[in-house]
């Protein structure tokens, strides 16, 4: 069977530039892939106007993946056996503490939203399925970088551009990483208030078999001075934990 070149030729560049979390300029993607720069222009040229790619400007172009190839990949992911293992426990789950709950996996620096799971009575949340949040400031991103290898969680945290969204946010990498301690001792992270004033959240990660991080679940509420979010913690915890044994996860050795 004959392939197209020029197909090919993009499949590879998309594939290269996933696996640069600092991004890939276009004299890399010519030398690592020994094209012509015109071919390769052409086709990032394309792919960022497609929105596959993003372009950072400077002395010099960088690229990094762009928020349609995460779709797409969510679109995959959606249809993959463990979604079908755990959207069953989730979605009780939601119906049982009356609050959404997300599963989110990471992509570069942030986290993107895989699946929601909502109560009779949901309250009104921004994430949608397939949006993606940065990761310094939700539950979900915080207990991704405390559970990532050092080397990886150097890379995102490396990404990372601190904005505030509340005067709760996070700001600097310092306090980043002091949080990060905070959530390994305890098992689950806060967002309290620091993407929206009015909503608090707490999240958990899940475990692939091998031990590492696979993604994480959250619980969304409203935010209420008298709710018990250690407990919300705790609870999360442990449903995340429950979730990582079906998938695999027999615990640290």
């Amino acid at each position: 069977m004959k392939l197209n070149r020029t197909t090919q030729r993009t499949v590879e560049i998309l594939k290269l530039i996933s696996r640069s979390p600092e991004g890939a300029t276009l004299d890399d993607l010519c030398e690592k892939l020994d094209l012509p720069k015109t071919s390769a222009y052409d086709i990032v040229t394309t792919l960022a106007e497609m929105g596959m790619i993003n372009v950072k400007r400077g002395q010099k172009q960088n690229y990094t993946i762009g928020l349609m190839s995460y779709r797409i990949g969510v679109n995959y992911t959606n249809n993959l056996n463990f979604i079908g293992t755990i959207e069953p426990i989730l979605k009780a789950f939601a119906k049982e503490v009356g609050k959404t709950i997300f599963f989110g996996v990471p992509s570069d620096h942030h986290v993107v939203y895989i699946c929601k799971f909502e109560p009779e009575n949901p309250i009104i949340t921004t994430a949608t399925v397939g949006s993606r949040n940065p990761m310094y400031c939700t539950s979900l991103g915080k207990v991704i970088l405390a559970y990532s290898d050092e080397e990886k969680r150097e890379q995102m945290i490396g990404r990372i551009k601190f904005t505030p969204f509340t005067e709760r946010t996070i700001k600097d990498r310092d306090q980043l990483l002091q949080e990060l301690e905070e959530v390994k001792e305890r098992g689950y992270a806060f967002d309290a208030r620091e993407m929206e004033e009015h909503m608090q959240c707490v999240g958990a990660p899940i475990f692939d078999r091998g031990g590492n991080v696979l993604g994480a679940i959250s619980m969304s509420t409203l935010y209420k001075p008298a709710e018990d979010y250690v407990a919300l913690g705790n609870m999360i915890s442990e449903k995340a934990m429950e979730v990582s044994r079906l998938l695999g996860y027999l615990g640290k050795i």
